[in-house]
């Protein structure tokens, strides 16, 4: 950490303890946590213009309209540019550690989760992810392991963590290195978890809840994005809904619950413009659900949001727009980077008759090619030839590889210039070391105002839980 930062990260936890030696409000009953992972200030801008400009909505995304907006710093133990799993540690424990490491300090001494210190406190705890729930992010409120990827023994804590409440897209250590069943949920049911893939007849009497999607096993990174419109697909809106029912019910008096927007970072990691926006939209419908609830409890509820990190290197404008913004090029965009990648893959793979006019007709029906989408003649006949070298002359190239794909060299080709004709640029296929924006609203919300570093948040927020 350089020494402005520490010297302001100091100043800051100090009027923290001033502010709260002399607070007068309740300790916060009801705590949301929502963390957007991959959101940056870009991100967030980028959603709010597509939100107003394009869906014609008068209303602002919610979490912008909450009183304190604020941000924080997210390197890492070991890097400027942080992974998410020394980011969760950060966030969920007010610890630095080394990327990859996850829920431990750089020399491997298990760190304590506000989760955990809240569940010792009697508080009913939820964890809810549109990504695998041993993923990073979540993982880092429940495990503790030198390898994020760790996900048979991250599997196994979340089972003895006793916290209520799980949902997310997967588990992803419930297979032995030879492909076979390992008993990992057995073991989750043998703690008295009650697992269910999907929403349909949950057991409403169960103590604790894990939910997974019920296409877990064929897609197990996400829930499904939502430009996509995947039938049967679970959503960030209903699985914290269902989250929080759960909560009421089994710990009425006080809980915390963590929400990731994990699909987020699926578009930033595919420098997917349209896909971005959509995500924070429906991440913003989540939020929503704990706002409806912070309106009947406003003086003991605490709602705070933020991110782990910036994904992708995003930008509002670029050189191909000037001045401007373009969002509405975007607008007609029904398939994700990812799922016409898949699209394209399959086709090259399948070696079916495909030809530019089919490609042209579908390229126009699902991302407005020649209509919200237009590319001048010269780029219509790069694409062309592209298409022709990839799909005829059977020359794929080498795959662009990202965190959570690997894109075909015509798929990428048509994202890069649907992002440019809508605006929106990008620097990597990774993570940045960008500030993060802070929103919150509720009990003592202004202790998150000024600017903190990452490791300040579950510090406050345990502070004004009181413990």
């Amino acid at each position: 950490m350089t020494g402005f930062f520490r010297k302001a990260s100091s100043l800051a936890i100090a009027a923290i303890a001033a502010s709260a030696i002399s607070a007068a409000a309740a300790n916060a009953k009801y705590i949301f946590y929502f963390i957007g992972d991959g959101m940056g200030i870009p991100e967030v801008t980028n959603a709010q213009l597509f939100n107003r400009n394009v869906l014609r909505n008068d209303t602002p995304l919610l979490m912008t309209t909450f009183p304190v907006v604020s941000m924080i710093t997210t390197h890492s133990a070991s890097s400027d540019v942080t992974d998410s799993a020394a980011a969760g540690t950060a966030l969920a424990a007010g610890h630095k550690t080394i990327n990859g490491m996850l829920g431990m300090t750089p020399d491997s001494v298990a760190v304590t989760s506000i989760a955990k210190t809240l569940f010792d406190n009697g508080y009913g705890i939820g964890l809810v992810t549109s990504v695998a729930i041993d993923d990073a992010t979540p993982g880092a409120f429940y495990t503790h392991v030198p390898n994020r990827n760790q996900f048979y023994e991250t599997g196994r804590m979340l089972a003895e963590s006793g916290y209520q409440f799980f949902a997310g897209a997967s588990l992803r250590g419930t297979k032995d290195q030879h492909g076979n069943d390992n008993g990992l949920v057995d073991y989750i049911r043998q703690n008295n978890v009650s697992v269910h893939y999907g929403l349909d007849s949950i057991d409403t009497t169960a103590d604790r809840l894990l939910i997974l999607s019920p296409f877990h096993e064929t897609n197990n990174n996400c829930i499904g994005l939502t430009v996509d419109s995947i039938a049967g697909a679970l959503t960030l809106p209903e699985l914290t809904r269902t989250g929080l029912k759960h909560l009421q019910r089994v710990s009425p008096d006080r809980f915390f619950m963590m929400v990731e927007g994990g699909n987020i970072d699926h578009a930033g990691h595919g420098n997917d413009g349209g896909t971005s926006m959509r995500e924070i939209i429906n991440f913003n419908d989540a939020i929503r659900v704990a706002y409806d609830f912070y309106l009947q409890h406003p003086d003991e509820t605490l709602i705070v949001i933020t991110a782990d990190h910036e994904t992708g290197g995003m930008s509002v404008g670029c050189q191909e727009t000037g001045y401007s913004v373009q969002l509405q090029n975007a607008a007609m965009q029904k398939v994700s980077k990812e799922a016409f990648n898949n699209y394209c893959h399959g086709i090259y793979k399948s070696r079916m008759a495909f030809t530019w006019d089919d490609m042209e007709q579908y390229l126009a029906e699902n991302l407005g090619l020649g209509t919200a989408f237009r590319p001048s003649p010269g780029e219509m006949e790069e694409i062309k030839q592209l298409f022709n070298n990839v799909f005829e002359k059977r020359n794929a190239g080498a795959d662009r590889k990202t965190l959570y794909a690997s894109f075909n060299i015509f798929a990428d080709k048509v994202f890069n210039l649907l992002n440019s004709k809508s605006g929106i640029g990008w620097t990597t296929g990774s993570h940045t070391g960008s500030p993060v924006p802070v929103y919150a609203i509720g009990v003592d919300a202004r202790l998150f105002s000024p600017m903190h570093d990452n490791t300040d948040l579950p510090k406050i927020i345990l502070r004004i839980a009181g413990k």
